[in-house]
């Protein structure tokens, strides 16, 4: 394809300020955004989710934000074929797009493919949920041992979504979840620039404690009891969003929730951050580095 077609990566932890500094590079660039966050395609999440403002979707074109219902199952499977196919007729009328999130197996996917994936029937990853809830994690951890011990031995034995999706896939496949996992090397028809937005831990802890409490004020209780009817499907047992269900059903006061909200997403965005750190061609930029990304962009791109 000529010219050479770039997609910008931006990446980086919940809470960094990923958001603005895409909006500014993409209205630099004459751009647009194709959205890598695994809860911002949920049109019922709103609050919880830190999506753009209303003005800031309107400055730039952004895609896969509130276009699919919490109700429906997509995964990073799904979210590959349709990004790809996006992105196909993006590249006919830009020679740069920005992919932006911090999803990491949303943003591996769109780069290198996915691992063979299978459609699940919901009953069985209902049933699974309701075993974490009554029987908790370590009984799931024991039941993908015995069932994936491959998988069970590189997983993230504190991510619950995971175990769940390997333990679905076994389940209903009568095959260990990582016989399923045997990704090749894909060809694409871009060349990615990968940037990693990040700051100093103490910045960043105090930049999302912040934000957990703009969240409250804006709302989030109010919207956690309006998708009560759905709390028990994936996209409502995420940061956020399992803390305030279990402020309403007794568990914890609503100081302890927000400070476990705070907790959690101060967790989750440190292992963001250690999964983007492990990965290949990432160069490190703080959000304020907006004059310098220009720069580093531009830079490879006369040397493409």
């Amino acid at each position: 394809m000529h010219p050479a077609k770039y997609l910008v990566v931006i990446a980086g932890p919940t809470g960094v300020g990923k958001t603005a500094l895409a909006i500014e590079l993409a209205s630099h660039f004459d751009s647009v955004i194709v959205s890598a966050d695994s809860r911002q395609f949920y049109r019922e999440l709103e609050i919880g989710t830190a999506k753009p403002s209303p003005e800031q979707l309107q400055r730039v074109t952004h895609y896969f934000i509130n276009n699919k219902s919490v109700t429906e199952l997509y995964g990073a499977g799904h979210y590959e074929k349709d990004a790809i196919e996006l992105l196909d007729r993006l590249f006919n009328d830009h020679d740069i797009v920005f992919l932006v999130g911090g999803s990491g197996l949303y943003i591996d996917a769109v780069l290198n493919g996915v691992d063979e994936f299978i459609d699940v029937a919901p009953e069985i990853r209902e049933q699974l949920n309701r075993e974490l809830e009554s029987e908790g994690l370590t009984f799931l951890r024991e039941k993908l041992k015995e069932l994936d011990p491959d998988y069970y031995a590189k997983v993230d034995l504190y991510n619950s979504q995971r175990i769940i999706r390997a333990l679905e896939v076994c389940i209903h496949s009568g095959k260990p979840f990582s016989s399923f996992l045997k990704k090749e090397n894909i060809n694409r028809n871009f060349i990615p620039i990968k940037i990693l937005v990040n700051l100093a831990r103490e910045k960043l802890y105090a930049q999302i404690n912040s934000r957990v409490e703009e969240m409250m004020e804006k709302g989030l209780l109010d919207e956690v009891k309006r998708l009560s009817p759905y709390k028990h499907l994936n996209g409502l047992k995420t940061v956020g969003y399992k803390e305030m269900y279990a402020y309403l059903d007794h568990s914890y006061s609503l100081e302890t929730a927000v400070i476990k909200v705070k907790q959690h997403t101060r967790n989750y965005a440190k292992r963001q951050l250690t999964w983007f750190k492990n990965q290949d061609e990432f160069e490190e930029f703080a959000p304020a580095d907006i004059e310098k990304i220009k720069a580093y962009i531009d830079l490879i791109r006369s040397h493409a």
